[in-house]
């Protein structure tokens, strides 16, 4: 997501992202990554037997072709934002929704296999929205145990690394969902970290957390949720492995552990 709009909300076009974002630079060399986590021995029916989670890849592959969908306003308890947007991309173009279906289509067997019911917000990756208030809807309806909104930054080119976003207190609507946010939020970052390499961000949030009242899937959940940005899209180190399948196996697996952690 661009450092200009906010969550899911600022519609642009993927031609406007890059003269908005701008250039990527080099970056330092990211010190060497430490090996993937073994799978470790479950219980008989998996560590996540019975567990619900939902997995919500950001954007999607039509609405770009569809601004009249995605610029609906809709009702985000804190404002009015439109229903979804168009993601960014890196410079070489590989957008964000493709590159956040690709990571969930890889943690969502993962989780299977360790036995929890996994749902997606969305089918596949051509279709348009849905709404963020229709993706908080089915975390809601799914009773998920925790929901994981998967994105991409597409912050200012100089800047890189990962940070999660957890919901802020909007009185009255997600109160009870705060805590187990915050720790499902910790979980999520540091098994990300450890799992990845990759670095807090360091354009924003606070050892790669962030807290937020402006994003609608966060407001309208009453299920523990949070966001991820798994890395800056803008800038060319991070591009260079969210483009790289292999390395989003190494996040799928991250994020599996982290998952656990919180579930298990």
């Amino acid at each position: 997501m661009c450092a200009y709009r906010t969550g899911f909300v600022a519609v642009v076009t993927l031609a406007a992202l890059t003269t908005a974002c701008g250039t990527a630079v080099p970056v330092s060399q990211e010190a060497a990554l430490p090996a993937a986590p073994s799978p470790s021995r479950t219980p008989k029916g998996g560590a996540l037997a019975g567990k619900i989670v939902v997995i919500d890849p950001g954007h999607n592959g039509g609405n770009a072709a569809h601004p009249e969908q995605i610029n609906r306003q809709v009702d985000i308890i804190t404002g009015k934002k439109p229903c979804n947007t168009t993601g960014t991309q890196t410079n070489t173009g590989f957008p964000e929704h493709a590159f956040t279906w690709d990571l969930a289509n890889r943690l969502k067997p993962m989780l299977e296999k360790m036995g929890a019911k996994v749902v997606l917000t969305r089918p596949d990756d051509k279709g348009v929205g849905p709404c963020v208030t229709e993706r908080a809807a089915i975390g809601n309806e799914a009773r998920a145990d925790a929901v994981l909104s998967l994105h991409g930054d597409g912050a200012a080119p100089g800047g890189h690394g990962f940070h999660v976003i957890m919901p802020g207190l909007v009185s009255g609507h997600n109160d009870q969902i705060i805590k187990p946010s915050r720790r499902l939020g910790v979980d999520i970052r540091n098994a990300y970290r450890d799992g990845t390499g990759l670095p807090y961000a360091t354009y924003t949030g606070v050892d790669g957390l962030q807290t937020r009242t402006d994003l609608g899937g966060l407001n309208l959940s009453v299920r523990p949720a949070v966001f991820i940005e798994c890395g800056n899209m803008r800038n060319r180190g991070d591009a260079a492995k969210m483009s790289d399948p292999a390395f989003r196996e190494r996040m799928a697996v991250a994020l599996a552990a982290g998952l656990r952690k919180y579930l298990a």
